[in-house]
């Protein structure tokens, strides 16, 4: 599509402003609006007919896990909170290998793109020997789907034995991580308006790294002018670890190693107080709300009115296909409508804000300001949705009927201008061969733990 002009006409709906009779796309870019009884005043090649859809900016998920999608409902992992389900994972997840990686990324990007999400961002911070290009793979998978994504250069430096959780076969130097992440920006970052790829420096979380790391992971991105991500305030029990290790609370630790500032964000970001809610927001941290993992874990309920409120950033992300246990955008953005309404009540949380955490504000929150909203200008990265299920017979209004009729697949996506996704089914991709070596790949990794029995 690039190179020529596609007028998306006529939609159900978009969210969007003064374009209810669509937009048009050239050169990978929103290039008019169309307002309602309008025709393009600029030239177009193509007719897309939207009259049966609903369309909106293309998903953003800014933090998950997808080499966890090999490890979803693991009998042993069941019914547990964040550190006993950590530390029962944790020997699994060692066995990892790159060709389990490559197929359990593609499948959770295959999964999000068919949900209606457009840029994803994987935080991996395992690298067991065998998987020291575990980032490259990831890289080359997703030039192959054409999805844009934020891979995050995580890492784990305290381990067991040091008083951290994971086992010392996933734990790395700090040589090792600070070289590998600046060899990594300098291989795959993209910088500027239309970036595919672009990397991130992740220490882990306060209980799975050393203060070094933390300190040398955010002078190297400030140096190189990338962000920073980790888990902070998930649960109680990291705020307690914090007090007991550190002799501070999360965000006291976070602007003790140079992060409290807006190159971070955050993922989960529960456990706040009113004073700390305050800094982040000063420091305009972004924080990223998992609806779906918070409640399976039972971690708590982020502050996302208050943490707005006070400037932070707040976007949505389904975290882990182990604590999801899926990769399902459209999903996610209902569970954090349902969720808000529970801490705050139905009239303060909008349908609106659920879709502005998932778009708009999971741009800024990965310092994107070219894509998460339907503006001429800014990337053409859409998510086309039907109402043709039995769920949504009845609906009256198409854009609320999305979410709260619980909309599943997307039946387009659109990426940088080509379309990702047609009739529901991510393009050149066999779901049924996919799935089969996804499997198979899942029930290896078990029986390498079970071999070690």
């Amino acid at each position: 599509m690039i190179g020529r002009a596609t007028w998306i006409q006529s939609p159900k709906a978009i969210l969007a402003f003064n374009a209810d009779d669509g937009v048009v796309i050239r050169d990978g870019k929103i290039c008019e609006l169309v307002a309602a009884g309008k025709t393009p005043t600029s030239h177009y090649d193509v007719i897309f007919d939207a009259s049966n859809h609903v369309v909106l900016p293309g998903l953003i998920n800014t933090h998950h896990h997808f080499y966890q999608t090999l490890t979803r409902a693991f009998p042993d992992a069941l019914n547990k909170a964040l550190f006993p389900w950590l530390q029962t994972l944790y020997p699994l997840w060692a066995e990892l290998e790159p060709e389990m990686l490559a197929s359990a990324t593609k499948l959770a990007m295959v999964e999000l793109m068919e949900s209606g999400c457009t840029l994803a961002a994987d935080h991996h911070y395992l690298f067991p020997a065998g998987m020291e290009n575990a980032i490259d793979v990831q890289v080359d998978v997703a030039k192959s789907l054409g999805m844009r994504a934020m891979f995050t250069r995580g890492s784990m430096s305290l381990g067991e034995k040091d008083g951290g959780l994971p086992p010392q076969s996933t734990v790395q130097d700090e040589k090792t991580i600070i070289d590998d992440s600046a060899r990594l920006i300098k291989a795959h970052h993209q910088r500027g308006e239309g970036a595919m790829i672009q990397i991130a420096l992740a220490p882990c979380s306060p209980f799975s790294v050393t203060t070094d790391i933390m300190k040398s992971s955010a002078e190297l991105a400030k140096a190189e002018n990338v962000r920073l991500h980790t888990h902070l305030a998930e649960t109680l029990d990291e705020e307690d670890f914090c007090l007991k290790r550190f002799g501070m609370r999360t965000v006291d630790y976070l602007e003790s190693v140079g992060w409290l500032h807006d190159r971070t964000w955050l993922a989960h970001g529960i456990h706040f107080d009113e004073d700390e809610i305050i800094r982040l927001g000063k420091a305009k941290v972004g924080i990223c709300h998992c609806p779906t993992s918070n409640m399976m874990l039972g971690s708590g309920i982020a502050r996302n009115n208050e943490l707005e409120a006070a400037g932070a950033l707040v976007g949505l992300g389904v975290d882990g296909s182990a604590s999801n246990d899926g990769s399902n955008m459209i999903m996610e953005v209902r569970q954090a409508l349902y969720i808000q309404r529970l801490r705050y009540g139905s009239a303060n949380v909008s349908h609106f804000d659920a879709y502005r955490w998932a778009t708009k504000g999971s741009a800024a929150v990965l310092g994107r300001e070219d894509i998460g909203e339907i503006a001429v200008g800014k990337q053409a990265d859409l998510a086309l949705f039907k109402l043709d299920e039995l769920r949504f017979s009845g609906s009256h209004d198409p854009l609320a009927a999305l979410l709260l009729c619980g909309a599943q697949k997307a039946d387009r996506v659109m990426i940088a201008g080509k379309w990702t996704v047609e009739n529901g089914h991510a393009i050149g991709i066999d779901r049924q061969q996919l799935m089969a070596e996804h499997s198979a790949h899942a029930q290896r990794l078990a029986n390498k733990l079970l071999a070690k029995k």
